[in-house]
This record gives C-alpha cells, structure tokens and sequence, in this order.
C-alpha cells in the first residue's frame, strides 16, 4: 500500500516576492509533487520571484530537489528570482554534492533572503 503525504507548507505573498515555507521534516518522493505543483501555481498567478524557506527541513531526496530546480526554471523562464534559504545541515550538504550551490542563489536566512529580493527582484 502506498501513502500519499500532503506536502504541508505556508505561503505567503508579499509585493515583489512570494515565500513559501516548509512546515515538513522530509521533502521527498510523497510529498515534492505538492510543491511543484504550488509553485506552477503561484506563477501562474503573477509571482515571478519565490523564496523557499527550508527552515524545517531536516530531509530531502531527489524529488525533493527536482522540486527545488523546477521552482529555479519557472522563475528565471519568467526572468524572475528564486532563493532558497533555511537550509539544514544535511539538505545543504545533498544540494553542495550535487553542485546545485553553483546555480542556485542561496541565502543563510529568511531575512537575508527577503534583504536579496527587495534589491533584486522587480
């Protein structure tokens, strides 16, 4: 039997950006595809720049960062801004051996990451 585990997260949207918090220990296979989703639908609705707060995300596997890579494409297709931010030791650890710490802008915490888009984004 196989069980489908909602990803949970908040979302908030602010003027210029969006930010999108993990309330989930794990990103992974049962639950990535809720982000994904989440993420079409915010630029669909007009939000270009999105920060991913992974504050409570003490695991992550490689749905979990196809998720993370989709929200990077669809904001720079859009010429927009993505930032990911709150990274755990070992999320951050999985990302630097992938080497997607050279294409992804990563911030040490929410108010760095929110510092980042107000100059930033447009």
């Amino acid at each position: 039997m196989y069980l489908a585990v909602a990803m949970e997260y908040t979302v908030e949207k602010k003027t210029k950006y969006a930010v999108v918090t993990t309330t989930s220990a794990k990103l992974n296979t049962a639950n990535a595809p809720d982000l994904k989703s989440e993420f079409v639908l915010l630029t669909n609705d007009g939000s270009k720049n999105i920060i991913l707060d992974l504050n409570s995300c003490e695991y992550c596997d490689s749905s979990g960062l196809s998720a993370i890579l989709v929200a990077n494409r669809i904001c720079e297709q859009l010429d927009g801004k993505f930032v990911l931010t709150g990274l755990q030791p070992e999320v951050e650890g999985l990302i630097k051996i992938s080497l997607l710490d050279t294409i992804l802008v990563i911030k040490e915490n929410i108010d760095e990451a929110e510092d980042y888009m107000e100059k930033e984004a447009e």
